[in-house]
């Protein structure tokens, strides 16, 4: 039996708890089951409150599949387990003893477990490694209702994982957000083949150096460009050489380096997608709009969203996907697809934080927004679906995410609403 699930049958009280005795057959009353230690060393619940034979104990209780185990690790040498009151166990396989030879008191959980749900654990964690997660077979039968509300609170989750990051680039750069905005969508622009190389090259030069920039934007793309690596001096194209020069002369002007970039991939993407269209449309973005980060802040209609990332390549890029090799004309602008992946990944991320930072609950509003924007197509979401689950948009398509690489690949159920749903129903339901 895994300990995982003994820690949630005594957290929830999963079991019958009203004529509970030690396995020495002293009667106990559970006052309070304590608080769960989660991430520290330690007993596994602190500051549980029990009365055993008539005596009231206050302290901390620890949970083994085998009362062995602790000896196996090796509790009997660590003072931070001195304050146990009870042992709480799936099988009593021998006595505990503490260090003045008296013995802790043994709760043997199995006598007391409710079977159904006993029934229903085995159903949930029986299934092979081979299954996609463990629930699929039993996915159907949760109701739309519990999987919908679970949802949210996953999209949540999944904004907090991604404000990480941007934690990161704000303690980088003395929460300059209009910086963390830029180095947030040069990721993006990216895509997720080139994310870091394009992370890499907003990280090589001042935020300041593209505001002295912006109003130029032969400048823009000469300082992308340059500090990408991706200017040849050895092609003899009049607009490489063009950029060159600009080149030269930021790279003098501001000290440029570039040793840190990492290379750019251009292999198995689609020419849309070659980091020299996206790194045009990227320099494009801030030649049209200054001040992008309050923008972003005080809009929150998406229409308006596609109306400030309408951009597009500079001319030489209509005619071309890469700096030697000349193609039929094509006006390559950011698609509305684009823009949902700018937002999902950039935007509501950062205004969910920024509020955050303010004080201010914009739940509604990224509610709002996020449920506009399509069903991302993945492999994720398209299993989910094909296993029965209803998705209509882009918050389910991101909880869906959020609940495979969080809890179905670490089996996790037990933290799970579904999975806690299908251990707690009736069997005549499974």
């Amino acid at each position: 039996m895994k300990e995982e699930f003994l820690h949630y049958l005594w957290k929830y009280k999963k079991f019958n708890f009203s004529n509970l005795k030690t396995t020495n057959l002293l009667p106990i009353v559970l006052e309070q089951v304590g608080e769960h230690n989660q991430m520290n060393s330690g007993p596994d619940f602190f500051n549980t409150q029990l009365v055993i034979d008539n005596q009231k104990w206050a302290g901390n209780v620890e949970i083994h599949s085998k009362s062995s185990d602790w000896y196996v690790h090796h509790h009997e040498c660590d003072p931070a387990y001195d304050n146990v009151i009870l042992h709480v166990v799936w099988e009593n396989d021998v006595e505990v003893f503490r260090k003045d030879n008296s013995i802790i008191p043994a709760l043997q959980l199995k006598d007391y477990i409710d079977k159904n749900i006993l029934s229903q654990y085995q159903k949930l964690f029986q299934n092979k490694d081979t299954s996609w997660i463990q629930c699929e077979k039993q996915l159907c039968d949760v109701s739309d209702f519990i999987i919908f509300n679970w949802q949210e609170r996953l999209y949540l989750e999944r904004l907090e994982q991604k404000s990480e990051l941007i934690k990161e680039l704000l303690y980088k750069s003395s929460n300059d957000w209009e910086t963390v905005l830029f180095k947030l969508l040069a990721k993006n622009f990216g895509l997720k083949v080139n994310s870091d190389p394009f992370l890499s090259l907003a990280n090589s030069f001042d935020f300041s150096v593209l505001r002295k920039c912006s109003n130029n934007l032969k400048y823009l793309e000469a300082l992308f460009y340059g500090q990408a690596g991706l200017l040849n001096s050895d092609l003899d194209v009049p607009y490489v050489k063009e950029l060159l020069q600009y080149y030269e002369f930021l790279k003098n002007k501001f000290t440029l380096k570039n040793h840190g970039v990492l290379p750019f991939q251009f292999f198995r993407l689609r020419p849309s997608n070659f980091p020299t269209i996206r790194i045009s449309q990227l320099a494009n973005l801030y030649f049209e709009n200054k001040k992008l980060f309050s923008k972003i802040i005080t809009t929150s209609d998406l229409e308006k969203f596609y109306k400030l990332f309408d951009t597009s390549t500079s001319d030489f890029w209509k005619t071309h996907y890469t700096f030697d090799k000349e193609s039929s004309a094509r006006k390559k602008k950011v698609t509305k697809s684009f823009v949902h992946l700018i937002l999902i990944n950039t935007v509501i991320p950062i205004k969910f934080l920024y509020a955050k930072s303010q004080g201010k609950d914009v739940s509604e509003e990224i509610f709002g927004l996020i449920s506009q924007l399509p069903v991302e197509k993945n492999t994720i979401s398209d299993k989910f679906i094909s296993l029965g689950v209803n998705m209509e948009d882009a918050l389910h398509s991101q909880s869906m995410i959020q609940l495979k690489n969080n809890y179905c690949d670490k089996k996790a159920c037990l933290k799970c609403s579904i999975g806690n749903y299908l251990l707690n129903r009736e069997d005549s339901l499974g």
